[in-house]
């Protein structure tokens, strides 16, 4: 005889708009809590389908199917099934239906699947050579057109995805791909005034620094969005003076010569200076850094750091241009 829960499970399937609607409603609260979740596992096969069946339905269904799935994600032995059974394609596909109510709430649900290697793997394509990258290309874009002014901007956890996805050498190899152009359009967002934004734009960056080795020359030719991205953060809060700017190119000194909102996570400076680090390792990005007058930018912004972490990044940083060369390389950890 079937139990309460496997009769609930199976709602979720009926023809009855309003039955599926309670259904998937008490589903989506079972899922916040422990009891729950461990509940609903144990139906895990018949559970995950139907809910992302239910994703394509109006919102007032595809809505708690959604939240119940973003829930059941934190799991990870739930979230390798659902990478298993196409969830990330299934999601892809709704998010860019003309009609997509849930935007925001799929875009945190591909957050939590890409935390998993096989979700990376299912983002990126990469076992369909026709199609590989297309998922990427359509988030990144979408990432780059979304105003961050409106304040629920369904796109800003994408910087999460691609920080994810940067963890893995094959996804980095995909942002530097200069033929893709994508690291371009993720650096435009770094003056956003979104701080979920700037954390993904930063954290991304610095997990791609770690290709600076094999990849210089495709970082070298965004200089005028690279530059930017790695040394406003930590050029400190003072106006520079006119003899400074003169040795920077316009992007970098037009910014420095007026008053600016500081930037107040440190997590992001020292993510800067790491990413610095990466590059200036390479003796082409060193001469890259002194042609923007970076050294001098490093100077104001470590006499103005407060936070022991970022000051030590910034001496870190210090050694090289002092020495030319370093042995001490960053944590080879990329960005949580």
């Amino acid at each position: 005889m079937a139990t309460e829960l496997e009769e609930l499970v199976g709602f979720l399937s009926s023809p009855s708009p309003p039955v599926k609607k309670a259904a998937v409603e008490i589903v989506r609260d079972l899922t916040g809590s422990e009891d729950g979740l461990l509940s609903l596992s144990k139906y895990a096969s018949t559970v995950l389908p139907s809910l992302s069946q239910l994703l394509k339905e109006k919102k007032e269904v595809s809505e708690p199917a959604a939240e119940a799935l973003i829930n059941l994600s934190l799991n990870s032995n739930l979230a390798a099934k659902m990478v298993e059974m196409g969830m990330i394609k299934t999601a892809m596909d709704v998010l860019y239906k003309p009609d997509s109510s849930i935007t925001r709430l799929l875009v945190m649900l591909l957050v939590n699947l890409t935390q998993l290697d096989s979700g990376i793997v299912s983002l990126l394509q990469i076992e369909d050579e026709k199609m590989q990258g297309l998922f990427v290309m359509k988030l990144v874009r979408s990432f780059g057109r979304s105003s961050d002014e409106t304040r629920d901007d369904p796109f800003d956890h994408v910087g999460s995805i691609l920080v994810n996805i940067s963890k893995k050498e094959a996804g980095r190899k995909m942002l530097l791909d200069s033929k893709r152009g994508l690291l371009k359009q993720i650096l435009r967002q770094f003056d956003s005034t979104s701080p979920l934004r700037k954390k993904g734009v930063s954290g991304t960056l610095r997990n791609c620094c770690f290709e600076a080795e094999n990849q210089l020359q495709n970082f070298l030719l965004i200089s005028e969005f690279l530059w930017p991205a790695l040394l406003l953060p930590v050029a400190g809060k003072k106006i520079y003076s006119e003899q400074d700017t003169s040795k920077m190119p316009l992007e970098l000194g037009s910014a420095l010569s007026i008053e600016r909102e500081p930037w107040d996570d440190p997590e992001i400076r020292v993510e800067a200076l790491e990413s610095i680090y990466l590059i200036i390792v390479q003796e082409a990005g060193l001469r890259a850094l002194w042609s923007v007058n970076g050294p001098r930018i490093l100077q104001v912004g470590y006499e103005d750091e407060e936070d022991p972490k970022v000051m030590e990044a910034y001496e870190r940083v210090g050694s090289l241009l002092v020495h030319g060369c370093g042995t001490e390389e960053p944590s080879t950890e990329t960005s949580k």
